[in-house]
């Protein structure tokens, strides 16, 4: 497949889009908020906000708490604590945008220039749901989630269904459109998406969940930027 060289150019067309951050989380895992553990200096909240900052879009956070909601403006999450769904279906439903970009907190490595590729393949194809794929396997986010799918993934939400992708696949039967899943690889080998510090894909998706995992990203760091 080959694309034109400004396939992935504008990522806020006329302010179609808009950008948030996943926060709503307990983070028993890392035994702390883990918006505010830094990584490299800097909370992974600020990370994730640089991110969509870095793809021209604006950044807010969903499902956000009292400790990280100075560090951009926030959507109240109504339905917080049953996952990142309910963090989907709140932006959603205050965002007057065409598209929502989602990205969670502890995905500090992505790099930004997937988000405007991915969100100009929304556009161009009209997929509900546009999403990466690395090493063959769809990673739920980042995630280009278009404002129609709101109604079928508040029902999801609301029937007990909370998982991201299944209702992502549910808005995409629902609607009759399409849910992509294109491939980071294929990403990178292009030359369409680099990574600022040179990271291969296998490393984009990274999740800091727990301490083991925030030592890992400073170790890959370290070597990178050394």
């Amino acid at each position: 497949m080959r694309l034109p060289a400004d396939f992935a150019l504008g990522a806020s067309r006329s302010g179609d889009a808009a950008g948030f951050v996943l926060a709503g989380g307990v983070s028993s895992r890392m035994g702390q908020d883990k918006a505010l553990v830094r990584l490299a200096g800097r909370p992974l909240i600020e990370h994730s906000l640089a991110i969509l900052r870095a793809a021209g879009l604006s950044a807010s956070i969903a499902g956000a708490r009292s400790a990280i909601n100075h560090f951009a403006s926030a959507v109240e999450d109504a339905a917080s604590g049953r996952g990142p769904l309910s963090g989907v279906c709140a932006a959603l439903g205050v965002s007057p945008a065409s598209w929502a970009v989602f990205v969670t907190v502890d995905q500090p490595f992505l790099p930004a220039p997937i988000l405007t590729f991915l969100l100009n393949h929304a556009r161009i194809t009209g997929s509900v749901v546009t999403l990466a794929s690395a090493a063959g396997f769809p990673q739920t986010f980042p995630a280009i989630v278009g404002r129609e799918a709101l109604p079928i993934l508040a029902a999801e939400l609301d029937s007990g269904r909370s998982g991201c992708f299944s209702a992502f696949h549910a808005a995409a039967a629902a609607l009759r459109r399409p849910l992509t899943a294109v491939p980071a690889e294929f990403l990178a080998q292009s030359g369409h998406v680099r990574h600022p510090v040179g990271l291969p894909p296998a490393f984009w998706f990274l999740n800091v969940n727990t301490p083991a995992d925030l030592a890992r990203a400073e170790a890959i760091l370290s070597r990178r930027i050394a």
